[in-house]
């Protein structure tokens, strides 16, 4: 007969698994603050969000009545959150495939090696110091038809003035524009840093090659910065999705809706109209939305990624 050792029930608790557990407990007790974080300002709000969505609220925002799906049955039923989720879609389409084209373009002139380059990348890049309310305000003044520098230059170039702000057809694109002009900084930031990180010997066995500029371009520049302009695609989707500041100041979503994007339509329906129910449902349904086009995103666009 064998005695069982008086520490049996702790032979799993190696030294090299108190180690371990010993590192785990520390790193948890260093990602504590940060985590206290996420809980407060995104986990709860989050499955607030989601609590909320099923019940009908209050004017105070206290779950009053219980009624399940109907809040998201409410929302492809209703006009207005439909346009509000085209506006949301143009607005990205306006702004995301813009900022990359230009991002390029001027990453390419940045990486030129040409006396007072310096200064020609600091101006591009300025944007990043700039809020999305200052940015807002600046064009603000640009599109006044009286004393804006917009409607004098058409004035001086004897065309007629553009309603930027109090016509439907114009309003979303003049929104559209400050929010490229902010993100064109940073995109070309990034895109050049990749371009500074492509190998010179691919460019000289090009040219040895007898490869043109184009074809250098094309074969060299543009894949090695694939995961790049994929990565900022991703992001200024996301981010275009989001856009709140620029409507806000500048339209307030209009005129007619034309510039009432999901989330404006959100901040209306809880601080205005008191529908804090329903107002979640919008918020999910706009997660839901941002989820599906980044998982096609990665199904179908990284596809033409190159990695090194």
């Amino acid at each position: 007969m064998t005695l069982a050792s008086p520490t049996g029930h702790l032979s799993w608790l190696t030294p090299a698994r108190r180690r371990e557990l010993w590192a785990t407990a520390k790193a948890l007790l260093y990602l504590s603050p940060s985590l206290a974080i996420f809980v407060a300002f995104v986990f709860y709000p989050v499955l607030q969000s989601v609590y909320l969505s099923f019940f009908a609220t209050d004017p105070i925002g206290r779950p009053s009545v219980f009624v399940g799906l109907e809040q998201y049955r409410r929302l492809i039923e209703t006009p207005s959150y439909l346009n509000a989720l085209t506006v949301s879609v143009s607005f990205v389409f306006l702004t995301v495939p813009t900022v990359l084209v230009l991002a390029l373009v001027l990453a390419l002139l940045g990486s030129l090696r040409l006396r007072g380059i310096m200064l020609f990348r600091t101006i591009f890049s300025s944007t990043i110091a700039v809020s999305g309310a200052t940015a807002s305000l600046i064009f603000l003044f640009l599109y006044h038809p009286a004393i804006g520098v917009f409607t004098y230059l058409l004035d001086l170039l004897g065309l007629p003035r553009i309603p930027f702000l109090t016509s439907a057809s114009t309003a979303l694109p003049s929104v559209a524009l400050p929010s490229v002009w902010l993100q064109l900084g940073f995109n070309t930031i990034v895109i050049l840093a990749a371009m500074q990180g492509i190998p010179d010997e691919l460019y000289e066995a090009a040219r040895i090659d007898g490869a043109g500029a184009w074809h250098t371009f094309r074969h060299i520049t543009v894949p090695m910065v694939s995961s790049t302009m994929f990565f900022l695609l991703v992001v200024g989707t996301i981010s275009a999705f989001q856009t709140f500041t620029q409507v806000n100041i500048l339209t307030n979503g209009g005129p007619m809706e034309s510039t009432n994007v999901v989330v404006y339509s959100i901040y209306r329906e809880f601080y205005f109209n008191g529908q804090y129910g329903y107002a979640s449902a919008q918020a999910l349904m706009l997660f839901g939305i941002m989820l599906i086009l980044t998982i096609l995103q990665f199904g179908v666009a990284e596809r033409k990624v190159y990695y090194q």
